[in-house]
């Protein structure tokens, strides 16, 4: 109370409003990420596309399609890391194939004869096998394109595998494939982890300027390794144990029996149905028994997720963004098998005679389909993890 009666606000009371500080920007809300199913399925599509073609042109555009979405949509994770492992992988299959052309020959004649290697007379019973001899031009052709179809598919595995976030797809799997997806997915997570741990012990032991190459340094480097391996496996038991894993519920008798025939039916259904579909003589009964045995095999998912008791928290949902990726792949892949029906010649070149291949234009138009998942999801987030700040 002052002099004249006249009641003095308190240092601690709130100021005026006028004197607020205010925050222009708001924060940034991040979308949600997309569900990891539709990532396994975009990349199958397009190694089922690649399985197509023989032709290294469309191979090397579907290999650029998926690289350029690993490279702008790949999260800043451990388990993303895996996909230069896959591309060394696909290139030690190239090498690999090409050498056995080389050392064992080619069943493709050839008349450009590239070197000749010294020929190792086999006994009577290795009849059709050869080791040496002339080297052609039109055989290592046949034997790069050939090779160039698995090295795509495992590309496209690779960027799965980097672009699917392992735990949150193991949470979207049906009650029935839990217990295996628990394994699949520590298996598919070990090796990231590992080589993770291997640059780790290399940095620190270059750090102390110990040596961290050579057969020296891999033995010192491995302990540590099997020993922080040891340790996530015993820590991942304990976790598991104490979350109940392995539990299940009660069912009936017949229940289970209509369970193992339905998935037991429809796998084989799935493996008839795509065997139709690669080959020419199965083209007429490869589709209806292929969804036969799918719509089989997801009856026995549902039956036998009944035996599994457990709860989901937060579950991702499969909303626009996730149908718009798989249907590029979809798309992809179902427009590749209809230029592979429509025009073979063009999807597989010939090497005899040895011609240059060229690039059919509405199949790699189709193939450009893939690159739309790297307009229509959300961007990764920044390497700690958290949005970035505008400024004020």
């Amino acid at each position: 109370m002052g002099a004249g009666g006249t009641r003095h606000a308190p240092a601690s009371a709130t100021p005026p409003a006028r004197h607020r500080h205010h925050h222009p920007h708001p924060a940034p809300t991040h979308a949600a990420p997309t569900h990891p199913g539709a990532w396994w399925l975009w990349a199958l599509s397009l190694g089922t596309a690649a399985t197509r073609t023989t032709n290294p042109l469309l191979l090397a555009l579907l290999i650029t399609v998926s690289a350029y979405v690993v490279i702008t949509r790949r999260p800043h994770a451990p388990w993303s890391r895996s996909y230069g492992a896959f591309v060394k992988l696909a290139l030690a299959v190239l090498l690999i194939r090409l050498l056995f052309t080389t050392v064992l020959g080619s069943p493709i004649p050839g008349t450009h004869t590239l070197l000749t290697l010294p020929e190792v007379p086999l006994p009577h019973w290795a009849q059709g096998i050869r080791l040496g001899g002339p080297v052609t031009a039109e055989g290592l052709t046949f034997a790069l394109y050939d090779a160039m179809k698995l090295a795509t598919l495992l590309i496209c595995v690779g960027a799965a595998n980097a672009l699917a976030n392992p735990a949150r797809l193991l949470k979207s799997l049906p009650g029935a494939l839990y217990e295996m997806g628990v394994a699949v997915v520590v298996a598919l997570t070990f090796a990231p982890n590992l080589i993770a741990d291997v640059q780790r012990l290399r940095a620190a032991r270059r750090l102390r300027g110990r040596p961290d190459r050579g057969v020296r340094g891999l033995l010192q480097v491995g302990l540590p390794v099997l020993e922080g391996a040891l340790e996530r496996s015993v820590a991942l038991a304990a976790a598991m144990d104490a979350r109940g894993y392995g539990r299940t519920a009660r069912v009936p008798a017949r229940v289970r029996r209509t369970t193992a025939a339905l998935t037991l039916g429809g796998l084989l259904g799935v493996c008839a149905g795509t065997y139709g579909l690669l080959t020419a003589a199965g083209g007429t009964y490869g589709i209806p028994v292929l969804v036969a045995g799918v719509a089989a095999a997801l009856g026995g998912l549902w039956l036998g997720g009944r035996r599994t008791v457990r709860t989901r928290y937060r579950p991702d949902r499969w909303d626009a963004r996730a149908w718009l990726v798989t249907a590029s792949g979809v798309a992809v892949a179902a427009l590749l098998f209809l230029a592979a029906a429509r025009d073979p010649a063009a999807l597989h070149p010939g090497v005899v005679p040895l011609t240059a291949p060229t690039l059919p234009l509405w199949p790699a138009a189709a193939v450009l389909l893939g690159l739309l998942p790297a307009f229509v999801t959300p961007a990764p987030e920044n390497t700690m993890g958290t949005p970035v700040k505008e400024p004020s």
